[in-house]
């Protein structure tokens, strides 16, 4: 049976870990900020990315991996005739999964790539399990049933602490964020089906703290929790208030909280978390 080789992107928010005990092959994006270029993760890390954010008078632009980056990888992977599954951020955010299906197309490897149809730790569910099953000697087949079936069972909320970003990426006009900010308003976002989907309001940490809880102790009753993620951009406080919280509802604690990627902190914006958790 040939070998199946794990490609990604840097929007996982997979650590080194991970990443070097698991062979998983990184494609990084890339972060354009005052005129300068720098490749997701590589050239830029997720703290010195927030500081040059908060002196930037524009927002920073994100780009995809070029196919010519993804066909150079699956030549190289498959090489050996290995199989090479590329598991990608959502389509509906940005052009990296039909990048890569462009590579894919031109490769003299045999390459199959899937759209998670999420983004952070909902994206590394998803390859952290290929990537275990595929040292397993599972096979293709096998690996795609167990992740689609994570897919569907992987809930991600996204908080944006600040109106800012949504400000000077066009999404929202002057007007509403002035008025959102004079109400502290926090919005809180769904991922559900791929598409960032609104679906509270609330005015204080302490509200997102009690809806995010409430919102994973109903959906994991009776279930068991196979995986929790929690990342922030700058908003550390927050995310371990809700570790915190989560802790004394369930007892459940098995996880870390981690910094996301710039990819996904230029349009949050800097507080924002996100928190996403899937089941049996």
């Amino acid at each position: 049976m040939n070998k199946i080789k794990i490609v990604t992107d840097s929007t996982g928010d997979l650590t080194e870990k991970e990443i070097n005990d698991l062979d998983i092959h990184v494609v990084p994006l890339s972060i354009t900020i005052d005129g300068e270029t720098y490749l997701d993760r590589v050239e830029l890390t997720p703290s010195s990315f927030l500081e040059k954010m908060r002196n930037s008078k524009e927002l920073p632009k994100s780009s995809q991996p070029p196919a010519g980056a993804f066909l150079e990888k699956y030549d190289e992977l498959g090489k050996d005739g290995s199989i090479i599954l590329s598991i990608h951020m959502t389509g509906n955010m940005s052009g990296t999964v039909r990048s890569a299906e462009s590579a894919a197309e031109m490769s003299s490897s045999q390459v199959k790539v899937v759209d998670s149809r999420f983004i952070s730790r909902g994206l590394a569910f998803q390859v952290i399990e290929a990537a275990k099953l595929a040292k397993a000697g599972k096979s293709l087949e096998e690996i795609l049933r167990s992740i689609e079936e994570i897919r569907n069972k992987t809930d991600l909320f996204v908080v944006v602490d600040t109106l800012e970003n949504l400000v000077k990426g066009g999404r929202i006009g002057k007007g509403r964020a002035m008025i959102g900010s004079l109400l502290n308003i926090k919005p809180i976002a769904s991922l559900a089906g791929g598409e960032y989907t609104p679906v509270a309001k609330v005015r204080s940490h302490s509200q997102v703290v009690k809806y995010l809880t409430s919102q994973f102790v109903d959906d994991v009753k009776g279930k068991t929790i196979r995986g929790v993620g929690l990342v922030h951009a700058d908003g550390m406080k927050l995310a371990q208030n809700i570790k915190n919280k989560i802790k004394e509802k369930t007892g459940f604690d098995e996880f870390e909280i981690g910094e996301t990627t710039p990819v996904i902190s230029t349009h949050t914006g800097i507080g924002a978390i996100g928190f996403m958790y899937y089941t049996d």
